[in-house]
């Protein structure tokens, strides 16, 4: 028995040292989960859409319409553009100038004034030929000439012009400068259109004054109001064009960012401003262009398309560019520039001038 209870005993020290040797569990608290800091990505505001003024010009851009001029047509006027007619007058104020071949590769110009309500009086006015008005519709435009070529009087029919011709006007607007045939200048280079008072006569007759809905927009996509953009290409200075009995010369003056305008190696001046025209934009767009009669009238491919070139100066550089009148409308369709990822370019506020021409006929310097 006494055996007995020793061995009991070391049992009992032996369980006991075993339990004070063993580790206590330690039961860890369950983690929170790590909080990911996202940091806030502040958004920068978006530029407020730059305020147009409500009289901004729709051919140049610049606020410069008066206000009986704001949303109303503008007036094209055919102008003789041979030397003999030198000089022209009433031409320098024009927001946009079309310069085209005509007979014999003389040229014509169809100058365009956004503000009805203030045309000059302009000579030497001359007769339509049917490419000019194909232009002038993509703008809503009156369209003012003295005389047309018969052989396509059907066609400018259909185009339901709202035209003012010097041989048939009844109106006050169009007579001989006197001072001309005093001075000897042949007939076809004495005529002129009362630019002062056709806002009289078209709200007298009742015309439609306000813009189509369509035709709302600006002639171009403009650059900001106070921006001056070189177009994306090379350098260019000077703008050769040779429309074959004639040539147009424009030289950058890189102070007053214009091109000024030479005809056959001449300043061309203003008659009444004793100014040379100058233009914030010069655009050059070849195109198809044949003879279709003995008379030597001309063909001209007016609609281009995407494979029609083009070349947009300003600023002193110049883009190479396509053209079309764009929109499914034909002749009132509006003229759309593009780049060459067919992106609708963006143009200098200023007056701009457009020669269609034969193709590979301009150099850039």
């Amino acid at each position: 028995m006494k055996k007995m209870r020793v061995v009991l005993l070391l049992a009992a020290i032996l369980a006991l040292g075993v339990t004070g040797c063993k580790k206590k569990e330690v039961v860890e608290e369950p983690k929170e989960p790590e909080k990911k800091v996202v940091k806030e990505v502040e958004e920068e505001p978006e530029e407020p859409e730059e305020e147009m003024p409500a009289n901004q010009n729709l051919l140049t851009g610049i606020g410069d319409l008066s206000e009986g001029a704001i949303g109303k047509r503008p007036v094209a006027v055919m102008v003789n553009n041979v030397p003999d007619a030198m000089p022209q007058y009433g031409v320098q104020e024009a927001d946009i100038i079309f310069e085209m071949p005509v007979e014999g590769d003389a040229t014509r110009f169809m100058a365009m004034y956004a503000d009805y309500t203030q045309v000059p009086r302009v000579c030497a006015v001359r007769s339509c030929r049917y490419y000019f008005p194909v232009f002038s519709q993509g703008f809503d435009a009156f369209y003012v000439n003295w005389g047309i070529d018969d052989s396509v009087a059907d066609y400018l029919a259909s185009l339901n012009l709202d035209q003012f011709d010097g041989m048939y006007d009844g109106n006050g607007l169009f007579a001989r400068d006197q001072s001309r045939l005093n001075a000897g200048y042949a007939l076809e280079h004495t005529a002129y259109f009362e630019g002062t008072a056709f806002a009289n006569v078209v709200q007298s007759q009742g015309k439609r004054l306000e813009l189509a809905d369509d035709k709302k927009r600006t002639a171009f996509k403009f650059n900001g109001l106070n921006e001056q953009v070189k177009p994306e290409g090379k350098d260019c200075t000077k703008v050769d064009i040779n429309f074959g009995a004639q040539s147009s010369t424009f030289t950058y003056d890189a102070e007053k960012k214009v091109y000024l305008k030479q005809i056959n190696g001449t300043p061309q001046i203003d008659g009444n401003t004793q100014e040379q025209l100058a233009f914030t934009n010069v655009f050059v767009l070849e195109t198809a262009i044949t003879v279709r009669d003995a008379v030597g009238h001309k063909d001209v491919e007016c609609m281009g398309g995407p494979g029609f070139t083009g070349y947009y100066v300003s600023n002193g550089g110049v883009q190479k560019i396509t053209w079309a009148k764009e929109g499914g409308m034909g002749e009132k369709s509006p003229l759309i520039f593009r780049d060459e990822n067919g992106d609708e370019i963006r143009v200098n506020r200023g007056k701009s001038y457009i020669a269609i021409n034969y193709s590979s006929q301009t150099t850039f310097q």
